[in-house]
């Protein structure tokens, strides 16, 4: 592995990503999760640019927006912001006509991950889970992010206190949360809103209808901070709405108050 110092050399913000990560060791053993997740993403991206799928288009342009963010690579979180709101407004003449600009800088911090790394590319993805989910055994947080590194972030922080549970979307998570209806498991849960395919309203949807809330207190991660956003969101009775990109102690704090949340019921 090389010393931080490359990362500097080649423009990355090592440290604004610190503030999430709190040291270089954190870093060093998440990083990897970018170098294999990028490329999915920007197969995604490409897919859906094809379709004319704007809307996911965007939902995957924030993702890749927040993940280069996090780890320092400004100019391209940057680009990436500037795609996703041109993909807000269903300008696609914009997205089509720079498109290639967006791939050519995700595939350069690509190739500073990989040097970073010295090639040791080949970090596992997480092994998606089974259809047919069993209840938790323990008391545990959920925590629902299409984003690998926030999931696992998050499970770092509370590993050595509580059982951390994990869903990449909507559906995962409403798996999960039906598995456990009759367990009192589910301490608290972290949701993201801004996800594919099954959204986190639609997670709030199914337990709002199921009279859930109470037995399993929600927290919303996101990044989109929206006066309609979080106005929505509140009149689900959710407990409260961490901005991203968070620390570890913004983190602690929201959980520890969604979970207080529970014990008062």
């Amino acid at each position: 592995m090389r010393s931080v110092e490359y990362l500097k050399n080649n423009g990355v913000d090592i440290d604004k990503s610190l503030e999430l990560f709190g040291d270089m060791g954190t870093y060093n053993e998440t990083v990897g999760e970018y170098l294999v997740g990028l490329p999915d993403k920007i197969n995604k991206l490409t897919t859906y640019l094809d379709n004319k799928d704007i809307n996911n288009f965007t939902i995957f342009v924030h993702s890749i927006k927040s993940d280069a963010k996090y780890f320092g690579f400004t100019k391209l979180s940057d680009m990436a912001l500037e795609f996703e709101e041109h993909g807000k407004v269903g300008d696609i003449f914009y997205i089509n006509e720079h498109f290639t600009e967006l791939v050519t800088e995700a595939n350069k911090s690509l190739v500073i991950v990989r040097e970073y790394l010295n090639g040791t590319d080949d970090v596992q993805e997480e092994a998606p889970a089974s259809n047919n989910v069993e209840p938790y055994q323990n008391k545990t947080i959920l925590v629902v992010d299409d984003s690998n590194i926030i999931r696992n972030f998050v499970k770092r922080i509370f590993s050595e206190e509580y059982a951390v549970g994990t869903a990449s979307d909507g559906q995962e998570a409403i798996d999960i949360i039906t598995a456990n209806m009759n367990n009192e498991n589910i301490v608290a849960i972290l949701l993201d809103l801004n996800m594919p395919h099954v959204d986190g309203f639609a997670v709030l949807d199914f337990m709002k209808e199921n009279n859930l809330l109470k037995q399993m207190p929600v927290s919303i991660i996101s990044g989109d901070s929206s006066k309609e956003t979080i106005d929505r969101a509140f009149t689900y009775g959710i407990v409260d709405m961490l901005g991203k990109p968070f620390n570890n102690n913004d983190v602690k704090s929201v959980i520890e108050k969604t979970m207080f949340y529970k014990e008062m019921q």
